[in-house]
C-alpha cells in the first residue's frame, strides 16, 4: 500500500501556523498587531488617535482592544515609575535554593508578601527562584535578607548579586510586535 505524500509547508506557512496554532496563543491579525504596536509605544494614546492612524473607525477599534482585553492580549495599563526617584534605587537579584521536598508556591507566595520583592521566577540550574528586589541601600538589603528572605520556611540558601548598573529598558514588545507584524504581512 502506497504511502501518502506529507503535507509539506512553506516556511512562512509553518511560521503563520504556529502564530497562529501555538498552545495558549491567540490568532491576531496585521489590524490587531498595529493596535498592540501603538498602545505599546504610547498606552495613552486615544482610540480615536489610533483609528485616524489606521485609517478605521473609531468604534471598529474600540471593538477589537475590548476584544484584545478581554482575550488578556492586553492586562493593562501602567504608568512607568522611577523607582530611584522615590529612594530605591539599588537593585539585587537573590538566587534561592529551596530545602528539598519543600513546597515552592508557599515559599514563593512567602516572597510576594515582602514589599521590596519586585519579581520572582521559578528557574533551572543550580537555584530554584531568582528574586529581584528594589532596595534602599545595602542597609535595606541586609534587613530583607536577614529578617524577611531568610526566615521563609523552605528557603535553604541564597546567593545575592547587586547590580552595578544595567542599560536603559529597550522597547521590548515594540520590537517583538514589530516582527509579529512583518511577518503577518509577508503572509498576504
Amino acid at each position: 500500500m502506497k504511502q501518502p505524500a506529507p503535507v509539506v509547508r512553506s516556511a512562512r506557512r509553518a511560521r503563520l501556523a504556529a502564530r497562529e496554532e501555538g498552545p495558549g496563543r491567540v490568532a491576531l491579525d496585521a489590524t490587531d498587531l498595529a493596535i498592540l504596536r501603538l498602545l505599546s509605544i504610547d498606552a495613552r494614546v486615544s482610540l480615536r488617535s489610533i483609528a485616524r492612524e489606521l485609517g478605521m473607525s473609531p468604534p471598529a477599534i474600540t471593538d477589537r482592544v475590548a476584544r484584545l482585553e478581554g482575550l488578556g492580549v492586553i492586562r493593562g495599563y501602567r504608568a512607568e515609575i522611577d523607582r530611584a526617584l522615590l529612594g530605591f534605587p539599588l537593585v539585587v537579584y537573590v538566587g534561592i535554593v529551596s530545602v528539598q521536598g519543600s513546597d515552592q508556591t508557599q515559599v514563593v507566595e512567602r516572597l510576594r508578601e515582602t514589599p521590596e520583592v519586585e519579581d520572582v521566577r521559578l528557574v533551572t540550574g543550580p537555584k530554584d527562584l531568582l528574586v529581584r528586589l528594589r532596595l534602599r541601600d545595602t542597609g535595606h538589603l541586609r534587613e530583607v535578607l536577614f529578617d524577611r528572605i531568610w526566615s521563609v520556611p523552605g528557603v535553604d540558601r541564597t546567593e545575592t548579586f547587586v547590580s552595578l548598573g544595567g542599560m536603559e529598558p529597550k522597547p521590548f514588545d515594540v520590537l517583538l510586535i514589530e516582527g509579529l507584524l512583518a511577518d503577518a504581512r509577508a503572509d498576504t
